[in-house]
C-alpha cells in the first residue's frame, strides 16, 4: 500500500469534486442515458451502532451528496446491521432483490460478506467497499489510510510518555478481529511502539465493545498492577469509556490516569481530551470519505471510469482480489492543542457542543471559547 504523509494540523476543509472524488471521468458512454444518470438508487450498508459516526455523519453526508450529484433525483436505501454479519447478509440480499444500482458496503465481517458481494456482482450491481475492505469482487475501496491511523496513535503515545523506553509497560486494546481495519491499526501502532516500549498486554476486542474493553483492561490491571501501566493504546474512542471504568474501579482518579489513545473524534472522546481523561484521538474527516464514496457510486452507475485524483490515487489488495482502485483520505492527530483548528473549524462540533457545563472550566483552561 502506498503511504500517505501524516497530517498533524488540519485546516477547514473545502470539499469539491476535485478535492475528494473523481477526475477525468468521461460522461459520454453508452450506459449513461439521461434517465440512468439521474434516477438512481445507491444502497448504503453500515456495520454497527456502537460507534456513533455512521448514523451521525457518514450516512447523512452520503445521502446529501448523492442527491446533489443527481439533481435531487437520486435516492439512497440505508440499513445498519447492528454488528450482526447475518443481519447484514439479509440487508444486502434485500438490496439485491430491490435492484439498487450500486451498493456502498461497510462490512461487519469482511470475510463472511464475500458470497454476498459475489451475488451482487452476478446481479449486475457494483459494490464499493466503504471504510472497511470487504472481500469478494468489489469495484473500489474508499477509506482512510488505516495503517497510518495506527502510526499516528502509536507516535502520539510515545510523545505523551516523553522519554519512552522499554521500562514503560503498555496495554493494547485493539479493535474487532472481524474488522480488517483493526489489524491495520494494530500493525501501524506496533510499528511505532515495538522496541521503544514493552507491550505487556495485548487484546482484540469483539465488536469494538466498550464492555469487552472494560473486561480486558480489568484483566490487564490484575496482571500488571494499575500503577505500573504507563499508557493504554485504545483503538477507538468508544472503547475508552470501558477502559476508564476499569481504571477508576481499580482506584485511578482523573489526576493520575495514564495517557490513552482513541480514534474517530467522537464528541465524548473530544470532551475527554478537553478534561484530560483521554490523551488523543484520530480525527478522520468523514465528509471527505463519505463524499468521495458517494461520487464513486454515482460515477460507477453512470458508466464513468473510477478515476481517483492523481495525488491520492492508490491500489489496494484484499485476500481475494488485487489492484483494487482506492481512495485513502488523510487523518489528523487530535489533542488539546488543535481542537479549535480541526473538529470546530470543520463544523463537526461547535464549541457549545463540546463545552457543556461539565467541561466549561476545562475548555476555558485550554482557551476553547
Amino acid at each position: 500500500m502506498r503511504r500517505i504523509a501524516i497530517a498533524v494540523v488540519a485546516s477547514t476543509m473545502t470539499l469539491s469534486l476535485a478535492g475528494c472524488g473523481m477526475l477525468g471521468a468521461s460522461s459520454e458512454t453508452a450506459d449513461a442515458t439521461p434517465t440512468r444518470s439521474d434516477d438512481i438508487t445507491i444502497g448504503v450498508l453500515m456495520p454497527e451502532k456502537t460507534n456513533t459516526r455512521y448514523e451521525q455523519f457518514d450516512y447523512p453526508i452520503i445521502k446529501a451528496k448523492v442527491a446533489t450529484l443527481t439533481d435531487k433525483k437520486g435516492k439512497t436505501e440505508y440499513a445498519n446491521a447492528g454488528s450482526s454479519a447475518k443481519v447484514q447478509d439479509e440487508q444486502m440480499q434485500k438490496m439485491i432483490d430491490n435492484k439498487v444500482d450500486c451498493i456502498l458496503l461497510d462490512a461487519v465481517d469482511s470475510k463472511k460478506i464475500a458470497p454476498m458481494v459475489t451475488k451482487a456482482k452476478e446481479a449486475g450491481i457494483p459494490v464499493i467497499a466503504y471504510d472497511r475492505l470487504a472481500q469478494g469482487p468489489i469495484d473500489a475501496y474508499v477509506s482512510f489510510d488505516n495503517e497510518l491511523v495506527g502510526e499516528v496513535q502509536g507516535r502520539a503515545l510515545t510523545e505523551a510518555l516523553g522519554t519512552a523506553d522499554t521500562s514503560d509497560k503498555i496495554v493494547m486494546i485493539n479493535g474487532s478481529p472481524t474488522d480488517p481495519n483493526a489489524a491495520q491499526f494494530k500493525a501501524g501502532a506496533l510499528s511505532e511502539l515495538s522496541g521503544r516500549v514493552t507491550i505487556e498486554a495485548n487484546y482484540d476486542t469483539e465488536d469494538w465493545s466498550p464492555e469487552v474493553a472494560e473486561k480486558h483492561m480489568a484483566e490487564a490491571i490484575g496482571k500488571i498492577g494499575r500503577s505500573k501501566i504507563s499508557a493504554v493504546y485504545s483503538a477507538n474512542d468508544a472503547m475508552v469509556a470501558g477502559i476508564l471504568k476499569a481504571l477508576k474501579n481499580a482506584g485511578a482518579t482523573s489526576g493520575d490516569l495514564p495517557p490513552i489513545t482513541g480514534q474517530d473524534a467522537e464528541l465524548a472522546g473530544v470532551q475527554r481530551i478537553v478534561s484530560g481523561e483521554q490523551y488523543m484521538s484520530v480525527y478522520k474527516p468523514y465528509a471527505a470519505e463519505a463524499e468521495a464514496a458517494a461520487e464513486a457510486a454515482v460515477a460507477k452507475v453512470q458508466g464513468r471510469d473510477l478515476q481517483f485524483e492523481a495525488l491520492t490515487r492508490d491500489k489496494v489488495d484484499s485476500p481475494t482480489d488485487k489492484n483494487i482502485p482506492a481512495k485513502l483520505v488523510q487523518v489528523v492527530a487530535l489533542t488539546k492543542s488543535n481542537i479549535a483548528d480541526t473538529v470546530v473549524a470543520d463544523d463537526l462540533y461547535s464549541v457549545d457542543d463540546i463545552c457543556t457545563a461539565q467541561y466549561k472550566a476545562a475548555c476555558n483552561a485550554i482557551g476553547l471559547k
